[in-house]
């Protein structure tokens, strides 16, 4: 098994490809060890791969794959329990598939897919969901 495990490692990095890099969970479960919610977890400040973290590559406002970046397009991806993809980590509200986009699929307060719908993707009692304080959340999923 873990020769196989190297032989993929050695195949991205022969074709140039990193694979995708999990940030943590978007969760606000502040007991969760993977909940960027959780300072001594995947949401501590200190950590250069959290999101939280202000001068790390995914915590910098100014950095092209950050969750704070106001303007990026490459923010950190989404993804829930079942794999579904639910949008990007992101502060872009002009982005269409972020989660701070009003309008957008994945912003919108009205729409089924999302993190803002309290009836929707976005429901506190559903145990996956970000906005359980319970919950496990959605994995965060940086790319290279």
């Amino acid at each position: 098994m873990n020769k196989l495990i190297m032989g993929i490692v050695m195949v991205f990095a022969v074709a140039g490809i990193s694979p995708a890099e999990e940030l943590g969970y978007l969760s606000k479960n502040p007991y969760h060890p993977l909940s960027i919610s959780n300072p001594f977890g995947a949401g501590n400040p200190f950590n250069l791969q959290s999101v939280t973290n202000p001068y790390g590559r995914y915590g910098s406002p100014f950095s092209p794959w950050s969750a704070n970046n106001a303007y990026t397009t490459s923010a950190p991806k989404l993804y829930d329990s079942k794999g579904n993809y639910r949008g990007k980590l992101s502060r872009n509200p002009y982005d269409p598939d972020s989660i701070s986009n009003p309008f957008g699929r994945y912003g919108s307060p009205f729409s089924p897919d999302s993190v803002n719908n309290p009836c929707g993707a976005g429901n506190p009692f559903s145990p996956d969901s970000p906005n359980n304080p319970y919950g496990t959340g959605w994995k965060i999923v940086g790319d290279d």
